[in-house]
């Protein structure tokens, strides 16, 4: 499961008729090409009127999708975690991918803060000696998520990950869109990952697709605790 690390390098040979190099073994990056190859900066005026549409209505809850194969997706869920926290929410954490053995920064504060944090990841999927194992926790940890989130007790659930074993076929995924569609009024959802299924974005609130343009592993630099984890 490379996403944990937010490594997706997206190389190609030419932007625009152009060749550029990047990093060891002369790799291209199309992105930074394509960004390097525009021939000027545009600009644009500053907002003047409010561009927020008429009629705004509230919600009794939200689904949000954080996906893309840029790094920034549990980030940004955690985020959110820490709002929720600050109105007195009850918090929840589900993690399907990440180990609980990795120790993980936001872990450690979430849990500090209250967060009922629960774990049910065994890490890379290439460093797994029995992927049936694997499978069978993915499995336990879905029931477990469906669980918390049908009881209604957490104002937020953060289902970190999940979509990996969506599109893996480790787990149900009409059941996954049942149940988050179906959830109490009160419980809001926020799931990350990669390759968000098309009947999860058609349920979610909120849909944001982070775009990896430039990643630190590109140049050979390890995952940095603080930064990364």
């Amino acid at each position: 499961m490379r996403d944990s690390a937010g490594i997706s390098p997206d190389f190609a040979q030419t932007v625009q008729g152009k060749h550029y190099t990047f990093g060891r073994a002369d790799r291209q990056c199309n992105r930074i090409a394509a960004l390097m190859a525009a021939e000027s900066t545009s600009t644009t005026d500053a907002l003047e009127e409010d561009p927020r549409p008429d009629g705004l209505r509230s919600a009794k809850s939200l689904v949000l999708v954080n996906t893309g194969n840029g790094k920034g997706k549990s980030s940004a869920a955690f985020g959110v975690m820490l709002r929720a926290l600050a109105v007195d929410w009850p918090v929840a954490v589900m993690q399907f991918v990440k180990s609980g053995e990795w120790k993980v920064g936001e872990e450690k504060m979430g849990r500090q803060l209250g967060v009922d944090w629960l774990s049910f990841g065994d890490g890379f999927t290439w460093d797994s000696e029995n992927l049936d194992d694997d499978k069978a926790h993915a499995d336990a940890g879905w029931r477990a998520a469906k669980a918390l989130i049908m009881a209604g007790r957490h104002r937020l659930v953060i289902l970190d990950e999940l979509t990996y074993l969506c599109t893996w076929g480790w787990i149900d995924q009409a059941d996954v869109i049942a149940t988050i569609a179906g959830r109490p009024e009160q419980v809001n959802v926020i799931v990350t990952g990669r390759d968000a299924p098309a009947e999860l974005v058609a349920i979610a609130d909120t849909v944001t697709e982070m775009t990896e343009v430039k990643h630190a592993y590109q140049q050979g630099i390890r995952a940095k605790r603080g930064i990364d984890y």
